[in-house]
């Protein structure tokens, strides 16, 4: 089955890729959005639905389950086809240079341009080699925190040191019976005010600590840790670990779609083009000299794409009026 064709097909349902949604919109042009998730929202709304965010402009400060919430809000004003569960895999052009996305069951979506907003891309989390791991991944052994209540009166293990780690350890403890973090190193990665935060909280943290072993058969029952400065082990009585390593980018498919890489992401020039007309990209996905990795960045960058998108499917139009000049219903 094919799809109807659409003005743009926005690959990466996340929070770039919403408000991308209601820019297309103000611009009269259809669009649909491509994501792998069963839900929208990306990386905020899977692994950091409880964080507080403070440099979105107009927020001093809001959550990611509120700000996709408000996201998608703000997009619902113009009608889009959300196809979620379903992974871009394979990208041709017709000749009369209409594109044709096909998922990973060979379903097609024609559309006039594509616009890629991808993030990370697949994201995997990062694991230690330990081998009992995997053996109790699901089982006590889990690299996000989704439902905070999971852990209520139970003994958890956090390792990691970056914002994820500080930012799940401070929310589990009005929840959690007791909350360890290790670290491996002396200072943290995460934002200074969090973990400014973490070192006035009841949470036992533990610099220069790593976790050499997990124990249980079932179920994760504890945990050996050791000190790399002294190498003393001492084993923990807990009942969940959280590995907060981060996660590895996985672009897959995208790298065979004949665009122009640097590293891990897609470059673009200032109309946020790729080096094949016809297709865009914004956010986390999208580099150029002097890039700044921040979500306000690439509220900005969908925003200019979807213009310069706008004039590459339609290149009579004419430049847009000012946002403020719009009534929604």
């Amino acid at each position: 089955m094919t799809e109807q064709l659409v003005d743009i097909t926005f690959v990466g349902a996340g929070p770039v890729a919403l408000y991308g949604v209601f820019c297309a919109g103000i611009h009269h042009l259809s669009c649909r959005v491509l994501e792998s998730m069963q839900e929208v929202g990306g990386q905020l709304a899977t692994l950091y639905p409880e964080k507080e965010i403070y440099d979105v402009a107009g927020y001093p400060k809001v959550t990611g389950r509120e700000l996709v919430a408000a996201l998608k809000e703000q997009a619902a004003h113009f009608p889009a086809q959300f196809v979620l569960g379903r992974t871009a895999t394979t990208l041709s052009q017709a000749e009369d240079d209409t594109f044709i996305i096909r998922d990973q069951n060979g379903e097609a979506y024609p559309t006039r341009a594509v616009l890629i907003t991808a993030g990370i891309g697949a994201f995997q989390p990062r694991t230690l080699p330990l081998p009992e791991l995997e053996r109790l991944t699901g089982r006590g052994v889990s690299f996000l925190v989704s439902d905070p209540e999971r852990f209520r009166d139970r003994s958890v293990l956090i390792v990691g040191g970056g914002d994820s780690a500080v930012d799940w350890a401070l929310e589990l403890v009005p929840v959690a019976r007791r909350v360890i973090l290790i670290h491996r190193r002396g200072q943290f990665r995460a934002f200074p005010g969090s973990a400014e935060q973490l070192q006035r909280s009841p949470v036992d943290v533990r610099l220069y600590h790593e976790l050499v072993q997990v124990l249980g058969d079932g179920v994760v029952q504890g945990a050996v840790v050791v000190d790399n400065r002294t190498h003393e082990r001492t084993q923990l009585d807990v009942d969940d670990i959280i590995l907060a390593l981060g996660f590895a980018p996985n672009l897959g498919p995208l790298r065979d779609w004949g665009l122009e890489f640097s590293g891990d992401a897609i470059v673009v020039n200032t109309r946020m083009e790729t080096n094949r007309p016809g297709i865009f990209a914004a956010g986390d996905i999208a580099t150029y000299p002097g890039k700044v990795k921040l979500m306000a960045t690439g509220f900005g960058e969908v925003a200019t794409a979807v213009n310069a998108a706008r004039l590459y499917i339609y290149p009579e139009s004419r430049a847009p009026g000012h946002s403020s000049a719009l009534k929604l219903g």
